[in-house]
């Protein structure tokens, strides 16, 4: 919703004399805006499910953090190169919010990824440790003799 905003406000200005930082700050915003929205609908809409190869928690953190450093990128450039209109002041603020808002969820999406690998680590080692114990447990079976008996 704060990129939504933000995008919504830089794209009100109607004048800019070096627009670079303008042009950026508007591809950062449209451009998280995009990829959280489409990463929003597969995970409410349970699609995340279909495609076990890719793993969805490392995605997550890598988009929310990407998305926090260029947002802290533009909304600085924007505010050091922004004429003071009330547009432009308002994206730059919005824009802080959105990255204070990802920085949130990229912490959150780290304690996750780390929780679910930790759980993957062990998994792993109990079906390892499983197999080991198996393959060394001795069936005895009594249709099968010993040839030297």
């Amino acid at each position: 919703v704060l990129a939504l905003t933000a995008f919504i406000c830089i794209e009100t200005i109607m004048k800019c004399s070096p627009c670079e930082g303008l042009y950026f700050f508007e591809f950062v915003s449209c451009s998280a805006l995009v990829v959280t929205g489409a990463l929003l609908l597969l995970f409410s809409l349970n699609l995340h499910t279909r495609i076990p190869q890719i793993n969805w928690n490392l995605t997550d953190l890598v988009n929310t953090g990407l998305s926090t450093f260029f947002f802290f990128i533009a909304s600085v450039v924007l505010a050091a190169l922004n004429h003071k209109t009330g547009a432009e002041i308002a994206a730059v603020v919005f824009g802080f919010l959105a990255m204070a808002v990802y920085a949130v969820n990229t912490y959150l999406a780290v304690k996750k990824w780390q929780m679910t690998s930790r759980q993957q680590n062990s998994r792993q080692s109990s079906d390892y440790m499983r197999a080991r114990t198996e393959s060394r447990e001795v069936v005895h079976r009594p249709e099968i003799q010993r040839l030297d008996a």
